[in-house]
């Protein structure tokens, strides 16, 4: 897991393999005491993210709800499809912003 700060101020999470009760409160922490006033927003990129369970699930939430608390946002960067499927079962696809992956341009034929 590594964390950044962006050009946007911004913090973005990168390589998080797994969202599970291993790391999660190790992301939720990391989160908290990376907030300044100049970086209120995160950005957890979810590309590379093959399982998310309940923990992973709880420290995104619970991210969440800090950022909002303190006018901050949270995006989830691109969820792989195991990870999309989690939060689209659990209907949490309503509660975080998501930033899909884009789509790459079709073919033209002739």
């Amino acid at each position: 897991m590594k964390f950044t700060v962006t050009d946007d101020r911004r913090l973005k999470v990168t390589d998080l393999k797994e969202l599970v009760a291993g790391n999660a409160s190790q992301l939720r922490e990391e989160v908290r005491h990376s907030l300044t006033e100049e970086c209120k927003g995160v950005d957890i990129d979810l590309s590379q993210t093959s399982f998310v369970d309940s923990s992973g699930l709880g420290a995104l939430i619970a991210i969440q709800k800090s950022l909002r608390l303190h006018h901050g946002n949270l995006r989830l960067l691109e969820p792989s499809a195991s990870a999309m499927q989690v939060i689209e079962l659990t209907r949490l696809h309503q509660f975080f912003e998501i930033i899909p992956k884009p789509k790459s341009p079709g073919l033209v034929g002739g």
